[in-house]
């Protein structure tokens, strides 16, 4: 049960420091005739297997010592943890398994690191510890029926809190493990299904923890605390109304969480909430910002701010008042580390970069010097980032009028407008996500070949405040259809696409949004690539995870009182109006879009006589994490859409 303090009111305090100045970005394009292709010689010409060859980078974690860095990579094919010295070198790899890892975190006394690994990509993952000294390996949680993550050390290494939810649960509980004895403790029980515990934060003095308690619907969560011993826990942010409150950081004293909340205008900011509930703005922007960390010694905070799809990191002394913009190259810059992307001396930060033409990287960035080193080295295979394409940002208008929507536009170097190329529009999942100005492996592909991609991000997407997010609601398949549409023919107008050599794609949410273009807009396209998408909204219902079926509820309503709009936005219910080719991908232990939905649609459309190939990978889940099932993945996305719109080429001239 959740107690709430005493006859509680939030109190919004209105000092607000002035919010620092926002990086410089080229402006959005709105006339899609000012589109240019740039003029590249001795253009490489790049193959899927060396872009897939060029390494991911996952979660991070200090040494204690500050001498080292944990990391998630696939150098080895398959997502593992590695060991690199914290100024850079050759990593080393620390453990060694055919499943993928993700989320280290290294215990503050240095004798162990917490990951979470779960079975071909079933999503029921447990807790490991690791010793970086020998590499052994021991499972902490032990359990086949549950979903254990966001491990997080207690001060004194004898405890590990994290998040857990049974298989058949839609609710995320918070628990507490003693490492050594394996006895769990309850911090949280019984939420209520439409509710769901975020991953818990420590106190510097162990007594308490810290959380985001979220509503399924996206558009509600408050910042939880437990102390510890008793068990009492304490709702520092009850309202009223549809706000959301995010812990990030506890201040090293105790007395205040250093948080994100949409209360101030209906954009993320960040704010300090001490424990009576009494919140301070740090930031007051019409940009959304996520929360970082305190310092060491209490003295700055850090957060990030979204900037049209790009990210910049900012630094406060908190005595001072002035935000500082970290000098970080454009792209997505984010703040590293388990627990806190600060070194333990606090002279130091753990930063990912990525960009249009740079693989993720980790950076030790040297707060005094302003000095940033790179310490992870992504970009391998022969590929020369000169060569790739740095998308335009481009603005058009909503059909209704409401809203002005976004998109990344990537235009191939050397082409001409004489309106023959192909064109991709690239969907983004969801759908609470954003197409971002990072690197896209497949996209910086099939530009190099020749081929035109817009990326819009449709109302629902992230990035734009509270109410662009939230309105999509009660709508799947309606406005951000529509938004969708009208990429296609921004794009088209652009004067180098060939209007018949249309392919829509995209994953997830994308992958469903890409099938409802091809029934409810069948002459526009020339061929699709729905990857683990659904495609009947009764069915996906039915067969997903339970915490799913409380967002989809929320998000579309219930399949009886809401049946007509559910058949309406399903596109199995109207292929027979496919005109296209499509080839499907799924995994096979997806537990968010089952492989049935790809199914179901592959047998349709054979059955109406139309062309459907499908491949389903038995060994993968909702994301592909085998190196060799992403370059087969995307391989065969390459042979369909050049065997269905091929380009008249890229002007390439360095042939392998």
């Amino acid at each position: 049960m959740i107690r709430r303090l005493r006859a509680f009111y939030l109190v919004l305090a209105m000092s607000t420091f002035v919010t620092a100045q926002s990086p410089s970005l080229p402006q959005a394009i709105t006339d899609p005739t000012q589109l240019q292709s740039k003029p590249k010689t001795d253009l490489q010409n790049f193959t899927i297997e060396k872009l897939y060859t060029t390494r991911s980078i996952g979660g991070s974690s200090w040494s204690p010592d500050g001498k080292q860095v944990v990391f998630v990579s696939n150098i080895s094919g398959r997502q593992n943890l590695w060991l690199v010295p914290a100024e850079g070198g050759w990593p080393l790899q620390l453990t060694i398994s055919d499943q993928r890892q993700a989320e280290p975190a290294w215990s503050p006394d240095g004798r162990s690191i917490a990951f979470v690994s779960d079975n071909d990509g079933n999503e029921l993952w447990n807790i490991f510890l690791v010793s970086p000294q020998n590499g052994e390996v021991v499972n902490l949680t032990a359990a086949s029926a549950t979903s254990n993550l966001g491990p997080a050390w207690s001060p004194d290494s004898k405890r590990v809190a994290y998040i857990t939810r049974a298989k058949t649960s839609a609710s995320y509980e918070v628990d507490v493990i003693d490492v050594e004895m394996r006895k769990t403790a309850h911090i949280t029980h019984d939420t209520p299904r439409e509710w769901s515990n975020g991953r818990p934060t420590w106190s510097h003095d162990g007594k308490w923890l810290a959380w985001t308690q979220h509503h399924a619907s996206g558009k509600n969560s408050n910042v939880l605390v437990a102390e510890v011993a008793s068990g009492k826990v304490l709702n520092l942010t009850a309202h009223a109304g549809d706000i959301t409150y995010s812990a990030a950081s506890w201040s090293p004293d105790g007395k205040k969480l250093l948080i994100a909340s949409n209360a101030a205008n209906g954009f993320e900011n960040v704010a300090l909430l001490d424990l009576e509930g009494q919140l301070r703005w740090l930031a007051s922007d019409k940009r959304d910002m996520h929360a970082g960390n305190y310092s060491p010694d209490g003295a700055k905070v850090t957060w990030t701010v979204n900037v049209d799809g790009n990210t910049a990191i900012y630094l406060l002394e908190l005595a001072t008042k002035k935000p500082e913009l970290l000098p970080l190259g454009m792209g997505l810059n984010s703040l590293a580390g388990a627990d806190t992307a600060f070194s333990r001396d606090g002279r130091h930060l753990l930063i990912s970069h990525a960009g249009a033409d740079a693989p993720g990287e980790l950076v030790n960035l040297n707060l005094a010097a302003k000095n940033a080193q790179q310490i992870t080295n992504s970009l391998v295979a022969g590929l020369h980032a000169e060569d790739m394409v740095q998308p335009s940002l481009a603005r058009y208008p909503s059909r209704d009028g409401k809203w002005q929507i976004s998109a990344l536009v990537y235009i191939p170097h050397n082409i001409v407008k004489n309106a023959h190329y192909p064109a991709i529009v690239w969907i983004h999942g969801g759908p609470s996500s954003q197409t971002m100005n990072g690197f896209n492996r497949f996209i910086q592909y099939i530009v190099n070949q020749g081929y035109v991609v817009i990326a819009p991000n449709y109302r629902g997407s992230t990035g734009y405040g509270k109410l662009f997010n939230d309105a999509n609601r009660m709508d799947a398949g309606g406005g951000e259809l529509e938004d969708v549409l009208d990429a296609a023919e921004f794009i088209r107008r652009s004067g180098f696409v060939d209007a018949k050599k249309l392919i829509v794609m995209g994953a997830s949410y994308g992958g469903y949004l890409s099938m409802m273009a091809l029934t409810k807009a069948p002459d526009v396209w020339a061929g699709a690539v729905p990857i683990v998408p659904f495609v009947n909204w009764f069915t996906e219902f039915q067969n997903e995870e339970p915490q799913l079926q409380e967002y989809d509820r929320l998000f579309m309503g219930d399949p009886v009182k809401d049946k007509a709009l559910w058949e309406d936005r399903s596109p199995i219910n109207f292929i027979d109006r496919i005109k296209a080719p499509l080839l499907l991908l799924a995994g096979e232990n997806d537990p968010r879009c089952p492989p049935s939905e790809a199914k179901q649609v592959a047998d349709a459309i054979r059955k109406h006589g139309g062309s459907a190939q499908l491949k389903i990978y038995a060994n993968e889940g909702h994301s592909f994490s085998r190196l060799e099932n992403q370059i087969d993945a995307y391989r065969r996305a390459s042979d369909f859409i050049k065997s269905h719109v091929p380009s008249p080429g890229c002007g390439c001239t360095v042939l392998e």
